[in-house]
């Protein structure tokens, strides 16, 4: 076991995050496991240090980040699994994938950078003084291959597309920056394939059943790759095989 190495998941609560938490327990890599979300999970793991957060906002973020940087260790392992492709909004506006230009509409495109860019920028720029160190640290996104400009075939989906494609940009435009001054710090932004969560649950009738995953399958891909990610070679757009997707 690293002694000296911590891990952390942000979005714990949900599918893909609950099931990294329990990988990075079994691998024991890392002597803490910590897990950030805004209500606990369902099924609670007793070897995780759970954190709530009232909102993913600037102020609450920073203040998280604050507490965890107190309790002193480096974060090797960090993945933000924040991001919604269907949803509901605080005036009940529901929130679905647009197939034609006359669906966009300003508080649908709202929402979408809402979750999907600015709340993991935000978690982005408060990471860092948990990461910098001596010893190499992965922060991982969990994006989509929809988000990729130069692969988009099929159109439609604009904010959520966009959305993601926004997150890409800040990724590997802070990768530039930490190469600076944060130099063994590795950003990923990660396609997992479709996973059978409450994400996926409305658009799972066309996918082919091997290509559903389970969340548990989903974390032990992502986790088995991270010792192959260097940070000179950051930040990498990665799908579930380990294959490069084009930016």
């Amino acid at each position: 076991m690293n002694i000296q190495h911590k891990a952390l998941v942000i979005g714990a609560s949900g599918g893909i995050g609950e099931a990294i938490l329990g990988e990075l327990v079994k691998a024991q890599k890392h002597s803490e496991v910590h897990g950030i979300s805004r209500s606990l999970p369902a099924n609670l793991i007793e070897e995780v240090n759970y954190h709530g957060i009232a909102e993913h906002n600037e102020t609450s973020i920073s203040a998280c980040c604050h507490k965890l940087a107190q309790l002193g260790g480096l974060f090797s392992t960090v993945v933000c699994c924040i991001g919604t492709l269907h949803d509901k909004t605080v005036s009940g506006v529901n929130i679905q994938p647009e197939k034609r230009l006359e669906d966009v509409h300003a508080e649908q495109l709202h929402h979408y950078f809402h979750v999907n860019t600015i709340i993991p920028a935000l978690w982005l720029k408060a990471l860092e003084p948990l990461v910098k160190g001596q010893h190499q640290a992965k922060v991982i996104f969990l994006t989509a291959r929809v988000g990729s400009i130069s692969d988009n075939r099929l159109g439609g989906w604009y904010g959520y597309r966009a959305s993601k494609a926004a997150l890409n940009m800040l990724i590997k435009s802070a990768q530039i920056e930490l190469q600076r001054r944060a130099k063994n710090v590795t950003l990923v932004s990660y396609h997992p394939g479709t996973v059978d969560t409450s994400l996926s649950k409305p658009f799972q009738s066309n996918v082919k059943a091997e290509k559903l995953f389970s969340a548990h399958f989903t974390a032990q891909q992502l986790l088995s790759q991270l010792d192959d990610l260097h940070a000179q070679d950051g930040p990498y757009y990665l799908d579930w095989q380990g294959k490069t997707i084009p930016w």
